[in-house]
């Protein structure tokens, strides 16, 4: 299980394929997405790593808060996050991610909150159709009928749907494919809506329901904190056998020589 990314909602526009047709997407950007700590099973019972992302003004955090960010040398976040992984997937404290960490086709989960809508009536918040809209009605189309009981039981149960606050809530949107990613600019563009306003924090993952891409990066793509590039753990082997081949090839004798 790989890390997520924590990215921000820039807005949607749309692609043009080869063929023509054109797919609306949300553009995610990722804003200084680093690991600024590790959580292991030995310490803390179970194995994760805590991402930050954005850049906050040091004066507006707590004193702890700034001493731990101090701790692992890492610049002032905005937003925190946990995201569970395997032991084997863990990634130093400092390297940046990038957006090649997941792959055009794949799918992903998207997390945030909901736009706010404020007080809303039942018929707008759950869907109702409302009251008769002609005869034997008295100014009370929209409203949601009765919500009591006869005297026994005598009351409202919780969770009655009724009027009240709307939106502002955790969201999780799943099974958005990956159209495109863009390494320079950091931006990640999944097919779909993503919940959240524009400028808004959302947890981008591996979609829980569909499996993992095998040209996946493992653990992940990322920028080592002396901002060198980082590829897949599990791409080194085949990359050092290559280089074994071109030595190999190198190191044996041309025609002309061996005549």
């Amino acid at each position: 299980m790989r890390s997520g990314v924590i990215a921000q909602k820039v807005g949607m526009t749309r692609i043009f394929t080869e063929a023509g047709e054109h797919i609306p997407v949300t553009v995610l950007k990722l804003d200084n997405c680093q690991v600024v700590g590790q959580r292991v099973a030995d310490k803390n019972g179970y194995t994760a790593l805590q991402l930050g992302a954005g850049l906050a003004k040091a004066k507006r955090l707590s004193k702890a808060a700034r001493g731990q960010f101090a701790a692992v040398e890492v610049e002032p976040k905005r937003r925190l996050a946990e995201f569970r992984v395997t032991p084997e997937n863990l990634i130093d404290v400092g390297a940046e991610f990038t957006a090649d960490h997941f792959v055009e086709g794949q799918f992903v989960d998207v997390s945030g909150t909901s736009i706010g809508k404020g007080f809303a009536g039942a018929m707008k918040r759950h869907g109702f159709g409302g009251l008769r809209a002609s005869h034997g009605v008295s100014v009370s189309h929209r409203s949601h009928g009765s919500t009591g009981n006869s005297q026994d039981p005598g009351k409202v149960f919780k969770g009655k749907k009724m009027a009240g606050h709307m939106g502002d809530v955790k969201v999780t949107t799943q099974n958005l494919r990956v159209v495109k990613t863009d390494v320079d600019r950091g931006l990640i563009m999944v097919s779909g809506a993503v919940p959240g306003a524009k400028g808004g924090w959302v947890l981008l993952s591996d979609a829980v329901k569909r499996n993992l891409p095998d040209d996946a990066p493992k653990p992940g793509a990322f920028k080592l904190a002396n901002g060198s590039a980082k590829a897949a753990a599990a791409d080194a082997p085949a990359e050092a056998s290559n280089e074994q081949g071109d030595a190999g090839e190198a190191a044996q004798p041309s025609e002309g020589g061996s005549e």
